[in-house]
């Protein structure tokens, strides 16, 4: 099922992510960490693409449901189909979206939780995180690998609800430049700050390599795998 929702404001996040709030008629329903598709026809939108028909690309709600509006941050790439639409686009234009699905969602909100991601693999784990503050009675910790200080995304927000909720520490690993914090594979950083690492659920998103590699590196911790949640798709992905 897809609907038509309109673009209602547009705010550079960093230099290459932008975030979108887009408005439908109705209140949107959906579980924090699922996301929506945005569907077009490349041909109709001046865009190169490399599949025949309409394209059609998932990005996640990053607020919370309830309301008439949801927030997209979408980062462009040059050789992008969808992103490059979407960067495009200004405010008042209508675009088409589906119906908003996925596996990535709160399991408990009483046990402590680790979000662990990288890139725009964030984009789940804010409405997640947002979730858990509002509900959750353990320990929560926010592990987020980029490449540079200048490329985290949420940056301002995830250190003022650090700031706000004692329970939250927040933890950011920079792949691509020298700094006083945490350096290399944000995986690698999380038995530093858990303590019991055995015993807290896992959330974890990014590109299929690293959420793989953040499963291996779990297991090794000693971690269950049903205490460890993706998509789903990533080991298949990683595979071929």
């Amino acid at each position: 099922m897809s609907f038509e929702a309109t673009i209602t404001s547009i705010h550079e996040m960093t230099p290459e992510v932008k975030q979108f709030v887009v408005e439908a008629n109705g209140e949107f329903e959906y579980e924090p960490g699922q996301h929506t598709t945005v569907q077009f026809d490349p041909d109709e939108a001046g865009i190169d693409a490399e599949e025949d028909g309409t394209v059609v690309r998932p990005y996640t709600a990053t607020n919370l449901p309830g309301t008439d509006a949801i927030t997209l941050a979408i980062k462009r790439y040059d050789d992008g189909t969808a992103s490059v639409y979407m960067h495009e686009r200004e405010t008042g234009d209508t675009i088409t979206l589906g119906e908003l699905e996925g596996n990535l969602t709160v399991r408990d909100t009483d046990e402590d939780v680790a979000f662990v991601s990288t890139g725009t693999g964030i984009t789940p784990m804010i409405p997640m995180l947002r979730h858990y503050l509002k509900e959750g009675t353990g320990e929560v910790y926010f592990f987020y690998g980029e490449k540079t200080q200048e490329s985290i995304m949420y940056r301002e927000t995830l250190d003022t609800f650090e700031t706000e909720h004692e329970n939250l520490s927040v933890i950011y690993s920079l792949s691509d430049e020298e700094w006083d914090g945490p350096t290399g594979h944000v995986q690698e950083h999380i038995e530093d700050h858990i303590d019991d690492v055995a015993n807290t659920r896992y959330y974890t998103c990014g590109v299929p390599q690293m959420v793989v590699d953040t499963k291996e590196r779990l297991d090794e911790l000693g971690v269950p795998d049903d205490h460890v949640v993706s998509e789903g798709w990533e080991d298949g992905a990683v595979g071929e």
